[in-house]
C-alpha cells in the first residue's frame, strides 16, 4: 500500500517533541535550574549519557519547556568540528539571530548586534551573524557581559537565557575551552550584576573527564544530569504513539518484537521502527513485518552507528561469529571469558584471546575486575545491541 504521510521515526535525529517520553526525575532536575536561572542565578549542568541514548532529544524538550514556561530565551547550539572559541561564540549569537526572526523581540536583537548582520537569500535563510574575527575574539574575552546586554535588552519579553552547548567532540580537549568555561563561570559568580543564565552542556561522560582533566575545577562546576535507557514500558509507549501519529496499527506480538530489540535505546527504536513503517504494505504492523524491520535495522545500526575500525575488524568471520554468541543467551552485557569457552568451535578458541585484546583495544568491551579475573563486559550498549540483532538474524537464517 503506498504510503500517504512520512515516517514519525527520525534516525539519527533528535525525537520531535510530540514523540517525547520518559525522562520525568531529569526534567524536573533540569526545570528546578532553570527556575532558579530565571530569577537571576547562574545554573550549570552537564547532560551526560551513552551514545543514542537521548541526550541531544532531552536537551531540545527543556529547550522547549524553557521557551513555554519559563519565558526564556532557548539557544540550542550544535558545535560539532568546532575546535576554536571564536567559531563556538560566532555559532551561539548566530543561533541567537535566527531564533530570534518573527518574534516581538527581533528588532531588539537586530540592534543589538548593530551591523554585524549580514542578509543571505540562500535557502530561505535571510540573516546571519556575520562578525569579522576582531569581534569575534572580543566577545569570546566579554562573552558575559554580552549575555547581560541581551538580557536587559529583552527584559519586557524574555526573563533569562537557556544556553545548550551540544556535541562538544572537538572543544572537550581544549585547554583554552576549558579554562573560558572556568572563568565565565567565576565571572558570573562574582559579578555584582545577576545574569538569568543556565548553561546546558550535552556529551558523553569521557567529554567531561577530558574538560576536568584539563581544568580540575569544572568538577565542582558541573551539576551532572545522567540519563539512561528507556524503560520496557516507555519503549512500548514510544511506538504506541508513534505509529497511531500515522494511523497504523500494531499487533501485540510485533510489538513485543519491535520493543525487545529496541533495548530500550531511543536510536535504536528509531532505526527499527522506520524500517517496519518502511517494509509495511498494509498499515498494520505484524510479527512478520516486525521480524523483517530487525533484520533490516541490524545492517543499518552496523553501518551507521558503529566506528569504522569496530566494523572493520568484526569483518572477521570468526570475529564476527564469536561476537554473535556473546550477545545471545545467557551473556547479555556482561560475559566471562570461561563460560564463552566452553560455546565456542575449535577455530574460535584458538583466536579468542586475540579476539579479546582487539575488542578491549578499540572499546567494544573492557574488563570487569569487580566480577572476577576473567569477566568483561561491553562498554557500549549500542555495539552490544547490534551483535545481538546480528545473532538473531544469523539464526533466523540457520533455521529450516
Amino acid at each position: 500500500m503506498p504510503k500517504d504521510t512520512s515516517s514519525p521515526f527520525t534516525p539519527g535525529l533528535p525525537v520531535p517533541v510530540e514523540f517525547f517520553v520518559g525522562r520525568l526525575a531529569e526534567i524536573e532536575r533540569l526545570k528546578k535550574k532553570m527556575a532558579r536561572a530565571e530569577s537571576g542565578r547562574l545554573e550549570v549542568a552537564f547532560l551526560i549519557g551513552e551514545r543514542g541514548i537521548g541526550k541531544s532529544s532531552l536537551a531540545s524538550f527543556v529547550r522547549f519547556l524553557a521557551e513555554r514556561e519559563y519565558q526564556m530565551i532557548g539557544l540550542h547550539t550544535f558545535l560539532g568540528g568546532v575546535i576554536s572559541l571564536e567559531e563556538m561564540a560566532r555559532r551561539v549569537f548566530d543561533r541567537l539571530l535566527k531564533e530570534s526572526v518573527g518574534t516581538s523581540w527581533h528588532d531588539k536583537v537586530k540592534n543589538f548586534f548593530g551591523d554585524r548582520i549580514r542578509q543571505v537569500d540562500l535557502f530561505g535563510i535571510s540573516v546571519e551573524f556575520g562578525a569579522p574575527a576582531q569581534d569575534l575574539r572580543r566577545l569570546v574575552h566579554d562573552f558575559a557581559p554580552a549575555l547581560r546586554n541581551l538580557v536587559e535588552r529583552v527584559k519586557d519579553e524574555k526573563k533569562g537565557i537557556l544556553l545548550i552547548l551540544d556535541d562538544i567532540n572537538g572543544l572537550a580537549s581544549s585547554p583554552d575551552f576549558a579554562n573560558w568555561l572556568k572563568s565565565l563561570v567565576d565571572e558570573i559568580a562574582t559579578s555584582q550584576k545577576p545574569l538569568p543564565l543556565c548553561l546546558l552542556l550535552v556529551g558523553l561522560e569521557e567529554r567531561r573527564q577530558a574538560l576536568i582533566g584539563l581544568q580540575p575545577s569544572l568538577a565542582r562546576v558541573f551539576d551532572v544530569v545522567e540519563i539512561w535507557a528507556w524503560s520496557r514500558k516507555e519503549t512500548r509507549t514510544f511506538y504506541q504513539n508513534a505509529f497511531s501519529r500515522v494511523s497504523m496499527e500494531v499487533e501485540e506480538q510485533a510489538l513485543d518484537t519491535l520493543t525487545h530489540f529496541a533495548g530500550d535505546l531511543p536510536v535504536l527504536a528509531h532505526e527499527i521502527g522506520d524500517a517496519a513503517f518502511t517494509l509495511d504494505t498494509d498499515g498494520r504492523i505484524d510479527a512478520s513485518d516486525a521480524d523483517k524491520a530487525v533484520m533490516l535495522a541490524a545492517d543499518i545500526v552496523g553501518r551507521k552507528h558503529l566506528e569504522p575500525q569496530v566494523f572493520q575488524a568484526i569483518r572477521s568471520t570468526r570475529y564476527r561469529s564469536i561476537l554473535r554468541k556473546l550477545a545471545r543467551e545467557p551473556f547479555k552485557v556482561r560475559f566471562e571469558r570461561g563460560e564463552v569457552l566452553k560455546r565456542l568451535s575449535g577455530e574460535e578458541v584458538r583466536v579468542f584471546d586475540n579476539f579479546l585484546r582487539r575488542m578491549s583495544n578499540l572499546g567494544v568491551i573492557s574488563r570487569d575486575p569487580e566480577q572476577g579475573a576473567g569477566a568483561y563486559h561491553f562498554t557500549n550498549l549500542l555495539h552490544y545491541l547490534y551483535f545481538s540483532m546480528e545473532a538473531e538474524r544469523a539464526r533466523e537464517m540457520s533455521e529450516p
